[in-house]
């Protein structure tokens, strides 16, 4: 029995725009619609465990209508997948060949440990490269010089460079060419351990980076989770990179998101997971002294910090702060988020929340015409220079290309035949340092949230606190790390878990979700074309023909309007509108 359509319009004006709009499948709609469903079929992902419905979540939607705290019940339930998987990985061969050539890599004279990933593998490529020169940072007065001269022995690669971090790339993800670039431009090769994070096991990008990796000669890992069979069986480009004999395979499947599709939940957590434990226990390796910090078993370690967001305690903090923002967005107001040492994990989670529930993404200072975001984040020890060099302890890596770079063959289009603007200079236009920024606050109901990620820190509390004192509210939102470690692995891991709980539930409360589905992802790249299209025939009843139709259909009239000043409507939303008039249930 299908789902009936549900539907949940909170932009201004949206529904009398809409009854101006009819249904026409043009012949121009009719072609891109058959060009997709012929020519895209590497996209066609519904296969993919990561883009089904879980059982155990099944109830999402109804659990958060019940209460909010049944909802964090039912979103925390997911998450017990992943120690089931994660104890046999960190027993395996795969993990100790991979932790050995970190290891083999760091005893060198050279080489590096290069983290490759898209969208939110892509920040955590970037948040583990950070992890490991934070250490150094942090424990300098205990380290030599040459021991402190280690820091410089990772690098990330992010999809689309440092800019996607806080905005996502559009089209980027979806061009092996321009994660080959990429990779060339870092100058991946013999000596680095090169360890490709792809959430689904499929990302097109992520792929192009492990390709020119191993062609030049690191020693190169994938990390997925997906059946590595099924992505053999239906993906090219899969199979060709788990076939490679100079790739090793790490495939962590631990069964499908909490909310579906949803890839930053569970499948970015467990490789947050296997990844930064690996980099731990290298650390351990070259630096013996420092293993002592180090907890003897993850698995047990991570069971530790999922019961401790568990007890009722954090979980009635979680289900209140899901109250208070679903309460205050409902009103129009803004969340902007203070906060010091896990500001990279904050990025992650906000940033996600634009293409994964169709939200305003964060608006530059040359932006004014965009609607503002619902939530943004911000540092209040530093100015914005300052602050992304306390991020990322080097230099800022975005993508300087040219026009002559984009029209080389594969790369990722150019919208109106220009280069995007993602460039350390666009990057800078994001005020995320302690620079007053009174559209946050003006004109609407706005909150400032302090999060503190464990001790106290009172330069910090303080500067929050005087940065927040324009904001109609002031709240303080605790995530307490259950052990401590060198690379503070246990702190980030609870950051990202209580985030993703926080946000996720968020959307769900105020009727983004349908049933465990997201109902107004945004079509922003080829597979979320794809999931769209899936969205619409599991809840229409129709066929993923049709579905094509409408939805590219809905996808033309939005790119049609001028939406200056507001919130961009989703097409996935207009198209079940439509569905629902025409009487589909």
């Amino acid at each position: 029995m299908r789902r009936s359509i549900k539907f949940w319009m909170v932009t201004a004006g949206f529904c009398s725009c809409m009854t101006a709009w009819a249904f026409e499948c043009s012949d121009a709609v009719k072609a891109r619609a058959r060009d997709f469903i012929d020519n895209e079929k590497q996209f066609h992902l519904g296969f993919l465990p990561t883009e089904q419905s879980n059982p155990i979540t099944a109830t999402l939607e109804e659990d958060f209508n019940r209460s909010t705290l049944a909802g964090v019940q039912c979103l925390q339930r997911a998450d017990r997948q992943i120690p089931i998987t994660m104890r046999h990985v960190f027993a395996g061969e795969r993990f100790e060949k991979l932790v050995a050539s970190m290891e083999k890599t760091l005893k060198a004279p050279k080489g590096r440990i290069i983290f490759s990933g898209c969208g939110a593998t892509g920040r955590l490529s970037i948040l583990l490269e950070s992890m490991w020169r934070d250490f150094f940072f942090r424990r300098a007065a205990e380290l030599s010089p040459a021991e402190r001269a280690l820091a410089d022995r990772s690098a990330s690669i992010m999809t689309g460079g440092d800019f996607a971090l806080i905005k996502s790339v559009e089209s980027f993800e979806d061009s092996m060419a321009g994660g080959e670039r990429q990779a060339a431009a870092l100058n991946v090769g013999e000596g680095d351990t090169f360890v490709a994070i792809t959430e689904g096991g499929e990302t097109s990008s992520v792929l192009g980076t492990l390709r020119y990796a191993a062609a030049h000669g690191a020693t190169c890992f994938l990390v997925f989770n997906n059946p590595a069979d099924l992505l053999r069986r239906y993906l090219d480009r899969c199979r060709e990179a788990i076939d490679n004999p100079k790739v090793t395979v790490l495939d962590i499947y631990c069964g499908p998101m909490s909310l579906a599709g949803s890839t930053r939940m569970q499948a970015t957590t467990s490789e947050q997971l296997l990844c930064s434990c690996a980099l731990e226990a290298a650390l351990g390796r070259v630096l013996p002294r420092f293993a002592k910090e180090t907890a003897s078993d993850y698995t047990v370690a991570f069971e530790k910090l999922l019961s401790a967001l568990e007890s009722p305690a954090a979980r009635k903090e979680i289900a209140d702060a899901i109250a208070y923002e679903k309460a205050l967005y409902a009103r129009k107001g803004r969340v902007t988020y203070f906060v010091d040492d896990c500001m990279l994990d904050l990025f992650t989670d906000t940033t996600e929340r634009s293409p994964t529930f169709m939200l305003p993404p964060f608006r530059s200072t040359d932006e004014k015409n965009l609607a503002q975001s619902w939530a943004f984040v911000k540092n209040p020890l530093y100015p914005t220079l300052k602050c992304w060099d306390a991020l990322f302890h080097r230099e800022v890596r975005c993508l300087e290309w040219t026009e002559a770079d984009y029209a080389a063959p594969g790369m990722p289009p150019m919208k109106g035949g220009k280069p995007p603007l993602i460039g350390r200079s666009s990057l800078m236009k994001y005020p995320i340092g302690n620079e007053d920024t009174p559209e946050r606050y003006t004109g609407c109901e706005s909150a400032a949230i302090i999060v503190r990620a464990g001790k106290q820190d009172q330069e910090f509390e303080s500067a929050a606190r005087a940065q927040a004192a324009n904001y109609g509210t002031v709240r303080l939102f605790a995530v307490t790390p259950t052990d401590s470690s060198p690379l503070e692995i246990w702190k980030h891991l609870a950051v990202k878990l209580t985030f993703n709980t926080l946000s996720t539930g968020t959307m769900a409360a105020s009727g983004r979700v349908a049933g465990n589905w997201m109902s107004w992802v945004s079509i922003s790249n080829k597979k979320l074309i794809d999931r769209g299209i899936r969205l619409l025939v599991e809840l229409g009843g129709i066929s993923y023909e049709e579905a094509a139709q409408r939805l590219f259909a809905a996808s033309e009239w939005v790119e049609s309007q001028d939406w200056t000043g507001k919130e961009t409507p989703c097409a996935v939303q207009i198209a079940l509108k439509r569905l629902k008039d025409e009487g589909h249930q």
